[in-house]
């Protein structure tokens, strides 16, 4: 029986945490945002995919969760033993695959992974759970018809664009002819260095070049989102998802331990989580301590987006605090 998408991503929902193992550290070969797709002036993320349909595991969910900040993920749990999954499963790939992009399919073997069977509740076969900037969105669970399932697609990517996540993924198996597709923008002379730097994970070398390309022209601002973000991905570098939780669970008080935290929240799609612990923490510290909470926030905000609606409630919230 089909369920209506909730008309907001809900606060809560379902816990998949514990699945993000290496969430601060992506693995080989991982699909996540790169600083050169960052949104500013020149439009929404792009980033390269394998394939716009993705068999997903317990191991390999984390890289498919990271991709919900730019495009919504639907999630397709499945059985061989279920006939209706794999005719919902060639209904769901050939409507991924008309929105050229805008969507990526993620199908789970419910019997192989137990994991992310329990962590999407999934009560029958097939199921279908959407993600978006990392939260849960369910669809329904059963076989629906093409036309529902179309609907349901056109629902969640306007849900998607209200919480700000509106990118494509391109993949070489995309649906649209590259012919018809539109001319990528052509990648400014002066950015090319701190691209390069960070697409080979050198995230040292691409903030320095971000820095240098601001310091010849303050009002880039492709420059300027591109270098919060790899400021973000710098300082998640090298540590796990449970160092950073127990470093900062070990530690209430350490202001930066609680930074790492807010940093892998936002990383994850957590984007509330990460500015209520910040401005918690705020209210609780002295001026130094609030230099350094304010700065953290501030870029934080550029990191998600000035016009996202989360930042406009937190900016309001510390302006009350600071005021």
């Amino acid at each position: 029986m089909s369920q209506q998408i909730p008309e907001r991503i809900p606060g809560g929902g379902v816990d998949l945490s514990h699945l993000a193992a290496r969430a601060a550290s992506p693995q080989p070969g991982a699909a996540a945002p790169s600083a050169s797709g960052a949104p500013g002036a020149q439009g929404a993320p792009v980033v390269d995919v394998p394939s716009l349909v993705l068999d997903v595991t317990d191991e390999t969910f984390e890289q498919a969760a990271q991709l919900s900040s730019v495009v919504p993920v639907v999630a397709l749990l499945w059985s061989t033993r279920s006939e209706p999954s794999a005719a919902l499963g060639a209904v769901l790939e050939r409507v991924t695959r008309d929105l050229d992009g805008r969507v990526l399919l993620a199908r789970i073997d419910a019997d192989g992974n137990p994991g992310l069977a329990q962590a999407f509740q999934a009560q029958a076969v097939p199921t279908v759970v959407a993600l978006v900037g990392g939260r849960p969105v369910p669809l329904f669970q059963g076989p629906v018809p093409e036309e529902q399932v179309r609907e349901f697609f056109g629902q969640l990517l306007q849900l998607a664009e209200q919480h700000g996540v509106a990118g494509r993924v391109h993949a070489p198996d995309g649906g649209a002819d590259a012919s018809d597709a539109p001319a990528e923008p052509e990648i400014p002379a002066a950015h090319l260095a701190a691209i390069e730097a960070a697409e080979r994970g050198d995230y040292a070398q691409a903030i320095s070049e971000w820095e240098a390309v601001l310091t010849r022209s303050p009002a880039d601002a492709d420059a300027r989102a591109a270098l919060v973000q790899v400021k973000l991905l710098h300082r998640l570098q090298g540590l796990t998802a449970d160092e950073i939780r127990s470093g900062a669970a070990a530690a209430p008080t350490d202001i930066e331990a609680q930074l790492r935290v807010a940093d892998l929240d936002v990383s994850g799609g957590h984007v509330e989580d990460a500015f209520l612990r910040l401005l918690d923490l705020f209210a609780a510290e002295d001026a130094d301590g609030r230099a350094v909470i304010r700065e953290r926030l501030l870029e934080l905000f550029e990191v998600v987006g000035v016009g996202d609606p989360r930042v406009a409630a937190a900016r309001g919230r510390l302006a009350n605090l600071l005021y």
